[in-house]
Order: C-alpha cells, then sequence, then structure tokens
C-alpha cells in the first residue's frame, strides 16, 4: 500500500515536473535573432542586441520566478503523503497559471521602455498574484483534506500559511503600484525571488 501511495505521488510530482519545464523553456522564444538586413555589420548587430534589453529584463525575472516556483513545489511535496481526485485538479490549475506566465513575460518584453509599459507591467505583477493564489488553494487542500505527512509540525504548517498571506498582499501592493510606476511595480514583484528562496529552504524538512 505504502509503494502504492508514493508511486501515485511521485506521478504527480514527475507530471508537474515536466510542465514547469515546458514552461521555463517558453520564456526563450521571446528573443528574436536581428535580421541581417537591420544589422549589416558588427557595430549594428551590437546595436540591435542592446535594443533587446527588455525581453533579457523579462526573461531573466521569469525564469527565477519559475524557477523558484519548481523549488517551492518540490519542496512542498516533501511534505504530502497522499494525493486524491481534488488535490489532482487543484495541482493542475496551479500548473495552467505556471504554463500562462510566458505570455505576460511576453507582453512585458514588448512594452518595457515604451508607452503602455505600466499597463504590462501592472499585468505582468497582476499574473503573479493569481500563481499565489493557486499556491495558497494547493495547499489548503493538502491541508484540508489531510494529505500532509503525520510529521509535519502545526507550526510548520502556520508559518507557510503566513508566508504565502504576506506574498499575495505584496503581489497585489505591486500589481497597483505598477499603474503608477512601472520599474517600482516591477522592483516589489521580483524582490519576493528572496523571500520566496528563503521560504524553499525553510520548507525543508
Amino acid at each position: 500500500m505504502t509503494e502504492t501511495v508514493e508511486r501515485e505521488t511521485g506521478r504527480v510530482e514527475a507530471f508537474s515536473d515536466g510542465v514547469f519545464a515546458i514552461a521555463i523553456t517558453l520564456l526563450v522564444l521571446e528573443f528574436k535573432v536581428p535580421h541581417r538586413s537591420a544589422a549589416p555589420n558588427d557595430a549594428a548587430l551590437w546595436a540591435s542586441l542592446a535594443q533587446l534589453w527588455p525581453s533579457f529584463v523579462a526573461f531573466t525575472g521569469s525564469f527565477i520566478a519559475i524557477l523558484i516556483m519548481w523549488i517551492s513545489h518540490h519542496g512542498l511535496f516533501r511534505m504530502v503523503h497522499r494525493v486524491d481526485t481534488p488535490f489532482l485538479y487543484v495541482n493542475g490549475f496551479m500548473l495552467l497559471m505556471v504554463t500562462f506566465v510566458p505570455f505576460p513575460t511576453a507582453v512585458l518584453a514588448e512594452y518595457l521602455g515604451h508607452p503602455g509599459e505600466r499597463a504590462a507591467a501592472a499585468f505582468y505583477c497582476g499574473t503573479f498574484v493569481l500563481v499565489s493564489t493557486t499556491y495558497q488553494l494547493w495547499w489548503w487542500t493538502a491541508c484540508r483534506r489531510r494529505l500532509l505527512k503525520t510529521n509535519v509540525p502545526p507550526e510548520h504548517i502556520a508559518r507557510i500559511w503566513k508566508s504565502y498571506r504576506f506574498g499575495f498582499v505584496v503581489y497585489v501592493a505591486a500589481a497597483l503600484l505598477a499603474f503608477w510606476h512601472a520599474a517600482l511595480g516591477l522592483g516589489l514583484c521580483l524582490s519576493l525571488w528572496f523571500y520566496w528562496a528563503l521560504l524553499s529552504r525553510r520548507t525543508e524538512a
């Protein structure tokens, strides 16, 4: 029975890993190679590459964000003892948002530094509001349906809840701030890299 349960949780995590891998790979498609007609010499090519800085910013931000999301997902699964059908749907809904991230990334890369950048930044930050919501729903389902291992301390569960609520508030603030100033909104949103990275370390059993 134990082997069957472990195999089921392993299948879910393996499927999720594949989705994360695809999402993080799709980010690189935002880069477009400069045409030779637009860059006929070395200087023109370097200039064309420099103009891709919004794509580099958006790519780097989303790559690290998805990487940390994957690490967090992996850490949370270490506390899961079994899965059931409602949990599978919730996990799928979370993966839906993960696969959506490349789109606001492309929008941000297109408009960053140009008119419309505030809306693009707000859209980008708003996406992570939804991502944060799915992680909270994921954790709520795991706790509510008693899918966690019995050796997970209650204070550990409470700390994760507190962290998710804090992250949600910061993402909402970042989205609202981006409507006023794109760079500040993005800076606040991406500053959560360090917070989630620290949380991922603390969720290790």
